[in-house]
């Protein structure tokens, strides 16, 4: 994930989010995860990176929404499966979808198969698109806000205790090389204590 942070940077991570989230095998999540650590270090503007996020997010699942409005769940089941949309992924979905409504958008994305397919599954079973649109929107952010930020902070306690770390190794280093000291002279003193045979001591006879 280091490798594509590095060279793509912010449209590594909006892409990632964008393809997972109409069905497609991308670590969306682990692309936003990362790069809000490496906002932590400076590399990634933080403020520019959140958005681009949400955006990707939000374009994903109305490009699924499309599909599964268009395609319908026949032509999912018959043509998804090069990409991991399963007939037992799709019910499970719309199980979700039946049994909770359509807030269910709203939390789908912290949940893995929910974040693929929520796009597709609103589609086929006809959900209105702007209820679709509004409460993705808020899923999305509510999503990117979540981790984006956990991460970050994360990120900047790691550093923290890093930089604690380079500071007390000198003292960590002196106060180990001590320890070895004494335990050594405590050896050496315990075994020259040791009581040493008398060379006049005869076996009984």
């Amino acid at each position: 994930m280091n490798h594509y942070i590095g060279h793509y940077g912010y449209l590594a991570v909006m892409l990632g989010i964008l393809l997972e989230d109409f069905g497609l095998p991308a670590p969306g999540e682990t692309l936003l995860i990362t790069g809000a650590i490496g906002a932590s270090t400076g590399a990634l503007n933080l403020y520019l990176l959140l958005p681009l996020a949400w955006a990707g997010a939000v374009v994903g699942d109305n490009i699924g929404y499309a599909i599964g409005h268009f395609g319908g769940h026949r032509l999912m089941v018959r043509h998804g499966g090069r990409i991991g949309i399963t007939e037992d992924r799709l019910k499970q979905v719309e199980a979700f979808f039946e049994h909770y409504g359509g807030w269910v958008i709203v939390f789908a994305r912290f949940v893995v198969i929910l974040r693929q397919f929520n796009g597709i599954v609103a589609g086929t079973l006809g959900m209105h698109w702007l209820r679709f649109l509004a409460l993705n929107a808020i899923g999305a952010a509510l999503w990117v806000g979540f981790w984006g930020m956990l991460s970050y902070w994360l990120g900047k306690g790691v550093l923290i205790y890093v930089h604690e770390l380079h500071r007390v190794t000198p003292l960590v280093g002196a106060l180990v090389v001590i320890l070895l000291a004494l335990g050594a002279g405590y050896l050496w003193w315990r075994f020259t204590r040791k009581p040493r045979p008398s060379g006049n001591h005869r076996p009984p006879g």
